[in-house]
């Protein structure tokens, strides 16, 4: 019985410092107090023991390694780096609030304020607990005392020295735990001065924010209602610029009618007439020039006639682009032309060079843009006749065609609207509208969606307008895409026709080739 009551008094012993351990941390004391238990136990006799209540609840019977540092203060020995005291966190994080107040706004700073204000308040609660625990904590160190001091009377020896020294530790420790009461009070007492101030400074910034908020209601009624001020005076400025625009206007009428009344009354009969006399004076200047440019084509066959007598043929037709020209006969009683052989030619505007034009052996020839500023000669010869008609003058341009390429060449690619005539020389079946397309690297025939040819820019191409003769043959053009493929096309008009040609000997030229007729050789310098 005595020894199971020894038993009891060490296992309190042994549970008082296992609840202080939790609540230090670990240390030399308790080692020593587990040393002290087990040489108790094992040299102590068992009826010197009292009895200790048997239903105590023992948590362990391990004691950490505590130690005792200067002013016998308890250290731990594996003492991890320590961290700041609660009163320098409060006290920098004062600091912090007041030196954010300097730079940031009314309303970033009450918020601020609201965080710290919840901080302090948590602060608070956590001091509470503590004061809990710290009593919890004198209440175990007053029991750990009572049992030491029952066993410093019932040892001896070396024993009785460990017991004593363990009095004295825990008496430093009571010692220390109320140093740190006091410096929990005065952080207490820090954080009770902080949380008024943040209270306090929370409901000021809140004033504050008010105050800026009616401040900036304030200022947007006025900017609304200098806005409302400055649109009203737009509106009444724009009312006076149109009534007096209206105003000016009236008058210039005025003016007007009043200028055309005396015009009428000073000076009717005098400008009618003027402009009368001048279209007067435009038609007979043009019936002249016309009348001119015929007698010069007479005079001219005049002079050929009596320079060969032999010589009874002549052209009808205007010598210009986007014409026809046809061989006549000057007298009554020359033969059928259509029994002679007909050969056409261009020749140079000196006279020196003379080309022959392939596929040119009707009596009907359309000039096209290679025969501009060159003569056009006709040869008519049969079995044992000869006869040569000459054009009286170089072959003009279209006016304005020039320009109008021009302005056609700045497009990538150009769409003339056309008829297929005849395809590889045989006549065409279906007569409807297709598209030529003359891009700047290829040529393209279409009709709607489905292509009939495209090809690029080659030196077996050949492109000009139609040398077979017939009624149309100044809006048709010859077109050979490849070898074996070639089409005729009737454009719109004469200018369409002499533009795609020219277009196309443009672009084809960008791209180092002579697009040109059939046997036909560079275009003759003038």
């Amino acid at each position: 019985m005595a020894e199971d009551s020894s038993s009891s008094v060490l296992r309190c012993i042994h549970y008082l410092v296992a609840t202080l351990a939790s609540s230090f941390g670990s240390g030399g004391i308790f080692g020593l107090m587990t040393r002290v238990g087990r040489d108790f136990t094992d040299t102590m006799p068992a009826e010197a023991v009292l009895s200790v209540a048997s239903d105590v609840n023992f948590v362990s019977n391990g004691f950490p390694n505590y130690k005792i540092g200067p002013d016998d203060i308890i250290i731990d020995a594996k003492e991890a780096p320590q961290m700041p005291s609660m009163k320098e966190i409060v006290a920098r994080e004062t600091a912090q609030l007041i030196e954010q107040q300097k730079r940031l706004s009314v309303r970033d700073l009450a918020s601020k304020f609201e965080k710290g204000l919840a901080a302090t308040s948590k602060l608070s609660d956590e001091a509470k607990f503590r004061d809990a625990a710290s009593l919890d904590k004198h209440v175990l160190l007053r029991k750990l005392r009572d049992a030491l001091e029952l066993l410093r009377g019932r040892v001896a020896g070396r024993n009785k020295d460990d017991v004593e020294e363990a009095i004295s530790m825990v008496e430093a420790l009571a010692a220390q735990l109320t140093h740190r009461e006091g410096e929990l009070l005065h952080e207490k007492a820090e954080v009770k001065k902080l949380a008024n101030f943040l209270k306090k400074a929370t409901e000021d910034a809140k004033k504050v924010v008010e105050e800026e908020r009616g401040m900036a209601r304030a200022e947007i009624e006025n900017a609304r209602a200098a806005v409302r001020r400055i649109e009203q005076a737009l509106e009444e400025q724009e009312q006076m610029s149109r009534n007096s625009e209206k105003e000016n206007m009236e008058e210039l009428i005025k003016e007007v009618q009043e200028a055309r009344r005396i015009k009428m009354l000073h000076q009717p009969s005098k400008v009618m007439d003027m402009e009368h006399e001048l279209r007067a004076l435009r038609i007979q200047l043009a019936e002249k020039s016309m009348y001119s440019l015929q007698l010069r084509k007479e005079l001219a066959m005049s002079k050929r006639l009596e320079g060969n007598k032999s010589n009874l043929y002549g052209f009808d037709g205007s010598e210009a682009l986007g014409s026809c020209l046809r061989i006549i006969s000057c007298t009554d009683n020359t033969t059928d032309i259509s029994k002679f052989a007909i050969q056409w030619f261009r020749i140079s505007s000196d006279g020196c060079k003379k080309e022959f034009i392939s596929g040119a052996t009707k009596s009907v020839y359309a000039p096209e843009p290679f025969d501009v500023g060159r003569f056009l000669q006709a040869e008519i010869s049969s079995n044992d006749q000869k006869f040569v008609v000459t054009t009286t003058g170089l072959i003009d341009g279209a006016p304005g065609l020039g320009s109008y390429v021009e302005s056609l060449v700045r497009k990538p690619e150009t769409e003339f609207n056309v008829i297929v005539t005849q395809v590889n020389g045989r006549e065409s079946s279906s007569h409807s509208i297709h598209v030529f397309n003359v891009g700047k690297m290829r040529i393209k025939l279409r009709k709607g969606r489905i292509t009939k040819a495209k090809e690029p820019y080659t030196s077996s191409m050949q492109l000009c307008g139609v040398r077979g003769g017939g009624n149309a043959a100044a809006q048709a053009l010859f077109w050979q895409a490849k070898k074996g493929l070639s089409y005729t096309l009737a454009f719109e008009s004469e200018r369409e026709r002499n533009a795609a040609i020219m277009l196309a000997r443009r672009f084809a030229f960008d791209c180092n080739i002579m697009l040109a007729g059939p046997n036909d050789r560079a275009p003759l310098g003038n």
